[in-house]
């Protein structure tokens, strides 16, 4: 075994090049590592909430990406010569980090904004039905709420003792969690992907491993990829493609849905757990009452 000098290989998926002097650089390493992430999380969302709009989104990534592909060898430019010395391997336009970030945060922005119309929920659409002459009701954390009159903020302090205030700042901080996002949360969020996006784009050219020229060309490789496939999808939807697909049986079997363009993927299991639990809160003070 000790005369075995077989050359080994490194797994370039996830093999990055960084100044391990430089903390700057190791950043840059770790942003390399988004796009892995990111197909972890395409994935696991997959998996879990079965939603055609996620998978529809992970399709358009995967297109993307192949274009990448087909670029990279019909234009055949070549990397930064620095990375060429250290062993980096194919070719360097457009960027594929560049493309596939940019795409990603595109297509988020482009549902979060254009696409996503969040319904209120049930709590939400209880409250509107009650209307504001049902007051006295008394909130699940025991806190009385009137909605007759409207007291003034120093009357309130001094009528509730401290263990209540908790109660009411933890009932006012579960209501703004649970509502949906409004269009600036959105917009924000939107933001902060756009930022990341830039942020990995600009870690290439920072580790060498691209020239700036390649990295703008991917950012906009990406974001045309997004748009065009945003306007596929929304074809596919606006002539029933989609809800016809959703019928077909290997669809069913899998249990695919359509939800997230209007609810949040969270509420409709917390809205069902929620139920359970009232249920059994009700029941264990029954008892206690015989």
């Amino acid at each position: 075994m000790a005369d075995d000098i077989t050359p080994l290989a490194s797994l370039s998926l996830t093999h990055v090049y960084y100044n391990p002097d430089d903390p700057v650089s190791l950043l840059c390493a770790w942003l390399a590592l988004v796009p892995q992430a990111l197909c972890v999380i395409y994935v696991t969302l997959i998996w879990s909430t079965r939603e055609a709009e996620v998978a529809l989104m992970f399709a358009g990534q995967l297109a993307c990406e192949a274009v990448n592909f087909a670029l990279k060898r019909l234009i055949k430019e070549e990397r930064p010569a620095r990375i060429h010395r250290t062993g980096g391997k194919g070719y360097g336009m457009p960027s594929s980090h560049a493309q596939f970030a940019c795409f990603w945060a595109v297509a988020l922005t482009l549902f979060l904004l254009a696409r996503h119309r969040p319904s209120p929920t049930k709590k939400q659409e209880q409250q509107q039905h009650q209307g504001p002459g049902q007051g006295g009701k008394t909130a699940e954390n025991g806190v009385k709420r009137t909605t007759s009159s409207a007291p003034r903020p120093g009357d309130v302090a001094r009528s509730l003792s401290r263990s209540d205030r908790l109660l009411a700042l933890n009932a006012d901080i579960e209501r703004f969690a649970h509502e949906p996002w409004s269009f600036a949360q959105r917009a924000l969020v939107s933001a902060g992907a756009l930022f990341l996006a830039g942020m990995v784009a600009w870690s290439r050219t920072y580790l060498g491993y691209h020239t700036a020229k390649q990295v703008l060309v991917g950012c906009l490789a990406g974001a045309v990829s997004a748009v065009g496939w945003f306007g596929i999808t929304q074809v596919v939807r606006q002539t029933g493609m989609l809800a016809l697909a959703l019928e077909i049986p290997v669809a069913r079997w899998f249990r695919l849905r359509d939800l997230v363009v209007e609810e949040d993927l969270c509420q409709a299991g917390w809205e069902k757990w929620e139920g359970r639990r009232l249920v059994a809160r009700q029941l264990r003070e029954q008892k206690k009452a015989l």
